[in-house]
Order: C-alpha cells, then structure tokens, then sequence
C-alpha cells in the first residue's frame, strides 16, 4: 500500500498520535461538517453519524483516498457531555463525573468513493470522589478544555480514574484496534464488504 493514500478528517492531537502506530501513513484535513449531534437517535448511533460526516466533508479534496472520520462522545446518567467552553463548565461537569461510572463512545466511519464503513467501541470509566481542590488542582492544569467531559485520560486526569471496563483508546479517542483490523481488511479488498471487526 502507498504512502499518503490515507487521510484522517481530524484536528486532535491523541487521534495524530495513535493513527501514528498502524502500519500505514496518514495525511491530516480538517473536517468541515456542522458537528451538531442529532440526539433523536440512539448515542452510538448520533456519534458514528458524526464521524461520517466528517469524513464526507474533505472527501472532494481527496477522491482517491481513504478517509477516516472519527468522534468521541461522554455519556453521564442519559446525557451526553461535551467540551466545557469554561472554567465553569469544566468545574461542572468535573463534579457530576466524580464518585460515579460514565460510558465514553467512539464512532468512526472510513470513506473512499462511494463507500462508507461505520463502527463504534465503548468503555465504562469510573471517577473516584473528587474533591474541590482536586478539580481545582486539574482545571489549572488546562486538561480539560477541548476534551468531552472535561478530561483526558491519557494525561493528568488518569490520576482520578479508579477502574475502567471496555475499550481504552475508545476513551483516548480512536478504538485502535478496529482501526487496525479495518486497514487489513482494505489491503484485502473486503473492507467495504466482509469486514468483522469485533
């Protein structure tokens, strides 16, 4: 496979750094798209929706290409958390994560012509009880803003996460494991088609 046949609609940093581990070389585009979430539908189901779009929107500047669009959506007691815009919305949000388990979900879709191929993974993540100064001490740590749910748990907000069940780099932001086992069903020309990647 050809270098630079690869595209990652994706402005983060932790998705740069893990497609860095496959085998295969990404170029990087900034998606476009309008990133509302259409909460009419199930969570999973509203986050992979989002990852198609995002690769659908720098699909004309590379039509010889495959993109991979991805998202990651926190899920805390039937509401979704975002990107605090403040110190008082990471704050909040930070207080509502404490002491409790929350499910993170990462949607991902590969676009080349025509084609699309859609997957998720998810993780359970439990906080330990936080207290003030321990929101405190994180928020000054300027972590938690541009992550959803105010926290990266590749960084400084590993310190509060007491266990975790499921997929971590769901959690960091790209399930890289499907990812993989996706790349190796292109090579064989069944990504499209016949692709498991469970």
């Amino acid at each position: 496979m050809a270098d630079k046949r690869y595209v990652l609609a994706s402005t983060s940093p932790r998705r740069k750094e893990l497609v860095s581990r496959l085998d295969v070389k990404f170029e990087y585009d900034v998606p476009t798209c309008d990133e509302t979430l259409d909460l009419s539908v199930a969570f999973h189901e509203s986050i992979v929706d989002l990852a198609k779009r995002k690769a659908l929107s720098v699909l004309e500047k590379h039509p010889d290409k495959l993109i991979l669009g991805a998202d990651t959506l926190v899920i805390l007691e039937g509401k979704h958390l975002g990107k605090p815009q403040d110190k008082h919305e990471a704050r909040h949000m930070l207080k509502q994560l404490s002491d409790k388990t929350h499910e993170v979900i990462t949607g991902c879709a590969f676009v080349e012509n025509g084609n699309i191929k859609t997957f998720y993974s998810t993780a359970q993540v439990t906080f330990d009880a936080l207290s003030e100064q321990d929101i405190e001490d994180y928020i000054e740590t300027q972590e938690p803003f541009g992550k959803a749910g105010a926290y990266a748990i590749q960084g400084y907000g590993a310190r509060y996460v007491n266990r975790i069940s499921g997929d971590y780099y769901a959690i960091m932001g790209l399930p890289i494991n499907m990812v993989h086992k996706a790349l190796q069903c292109y090579a064989e020309g069944v990504l499209f088609t016949h692709c498991n990647l469970m």
